[in-house]
Formats: C-alpha cells, sequence, structure tokens
C-alpha cells in the first residue's frame, strides 16, 4: 500500500488561485504552496500579490487582472500561464458581497456581483479545461457559502451568486469529470476575511454567530487548509460535484 500522505502531495502541479490578495484566497495560496505546488496568485491590488509573492518565494508568481473583465479574459489566461504553465488546479476565491437590501439592489451591484462571484469562475474555468483535458488530470475547487442555501439580510444579490455555484459545480462536473477532471466547492462558515469584516466588527454579532455552530466558534483560517488540500490533491480523485461545507456545524443546526 502506498504511502496515504502521498495523496496529498502537490509537487509537480501549478495551481491558480483568485482572491488571492486577502482573506480566505491568500490562505489558499499559502497551503498549496506548502504542499509543493506553485502557485498563481490573482486579484485586482498589485501590492498586495507582491508582498504575498515574495512572502512565498521562487515558487510563486502573481497576475494583477480583473477576473470580471470577461473581454481580457484571453490576457488574463496568458499571464496566468506565463510563469509556470497552465494550471492544474483553479480555485476561485474571489467575490464581493455588496450587501444591498432587497429593495435597493442597483443593476450595477447586481452585474458585480454575478459576473465576480459565478461568471469568473466557470469562464475561467472553460478556459483552462482542454489543458487540463490534456493532460487527464485538473481539480476545480468554487467558493459556496453559507447562502448558497440560507437566506441573510442584504444578501439576495450575494446569496443568488452562491446558490449559482452549487449548480454550476454539478454541471462542471458532469461536463469534465470523465477527463480526470473534478469539480466541487467549499462552503466557508464564517472566517475574520475583508468580505466578513462588517460581522466580526460587532463582538456581538460574531459570538451570536459561533453560537450557532456546533463546534462553539468562528472560524480560523487554519481550519480551511485541510479541506482545500483535500479537493485540490488525489486524495479526492473520486469525489465531483459535492459543496464541502466548512461551518463548525452552522450549517447542521
Amino acid at each position: 500500500m502506498a504511502d496515504p500522505r502521498a495523496l496529498f502531495d502537490l509537487t509537480g502541479k501549478v495551481a491558480c488561485i483568485t482572491g488571492a490578495s486577502s482573506g480566505l484566497g491568500r490562505r489558499a495560496a499559502i497551503a498549496l504552496s506548502l504542499a509543493g505546488a506553485k502557485v498563481v496568485c490573482v486579484a485586482r491590488r498589485e501590492a498586495a500579490l507582491q508582498s504575498l509573492s515574495a512572502e512565498l518565494g521562487d515558487c510563486a508568481a502573481h497576475v494583477a487582472k480583473d477576473i470580471a473583465d470577461r473581454g481580457n479574459l484571453g490576457n488574463l489566461c496568458s499571464a496566468i500561464s506565463e510563469p509556470f504553465g497552465a494550471p492544474d488546479i483553479l480555485v476561485h476565491a474571489a467575490g464581493v458581497n455588496t450587501r444591498e437590501p432587497a429593495d435597493e439592489v442597483t443593476h450595477e451591484g447586481w452585474d458585480q456581483t454575478l459576473a465576480l462571484n459565478l461568471s469568473a469562475p466557470f469562464f475561467l474555468s472553460q478556459a483552462f479545461v482542454p489543458a487540463m483535458k490534456a493532460k487527464g488530470w485538473g481539480r476545480i475547487v468554487n467558493f459556496a457559502s453559507l447562502q448558497t442555501t440560507r437566506a441573510f439580510p442584504g444578501g439576495i444579490a450575494y446569496g443568488t451568486s452562491k446558490a449559482g455555484i452549487s449548480q454550476l459545480t454539478r454541471a462542471m462536473a458532469e461536463a469534465w469529470s470523465s477527463y480526470g477532471i473534478t469539480a466541487n466547492a467549499i462552503g466557508p462558515g464564517f472566517f475574520p476575511t475583508e468580505l466578513t469584516q462588517a460581522v466580526f466588527s460587532d463582538d456581538a454579532r460574531a459570538s451570536r454567530n459561533a453560537s450557532q455552530t456546533c463546534i462553539g466558534r468562528n472560524g480560523r483560517l487554519d481550519d480551511m487548509d485541510g479541506p482545500l488540500l483535500f479537493l485540490c490533491s488525489n486524495a479526492s480523485s473520486y469525489v465531483t460535484g459535492q459543496i464541502l461545507m466548512v461551518d463548525g456545524g452552522f450549517t447542521a443546526k
């Protein structure tokens, strides 16, 4: 029997992580690089990406572009592929939540949310699938949410995009898994990121959210390492079209 630890080794793989300038995307880049992957960190903020690349060293590169700009997709994909070749692993961690109440949702806010949270993961994946097919191996990890299945105040656009991620993940699996490409999603609970700053800046609200989990606390960034590595590696070779909730049991109660 082979050493089970080898199932999680990403040596020789190239991973592209969107939203890598902060939060869970940044943590994903660090975790996958420590597992042996070469990582391409993508976001809009050049300075934050430069800092992350410097921290990770020669195994990392960065691309400062807007992934929601569909008209620039070709240039984006070329820039992502330039440092290490086409990615074997795609982690779609970029996201936005405008927090507009239902009666105040603007066309701009709606379009911005769906473009970044739902359209970008599909079209970026679609662009790199041919290279994955040629290798017979690929991993796509989308980011779902508590709002994939639950409605939160001020979250109608965000929740719609994350509900869409659920079906997008299943449809990706149906389309591409026979080529050795798995597609799954991670659904984070409450983690301290820029997107949830409004939650964690309110101690009473953060404490209330923690009490609604089975474990009794909110997430820490390192809680995401194991689940993400599982879905990005050979350890999950027979797992596809699934949503893994990493929420401390919030959705179990």
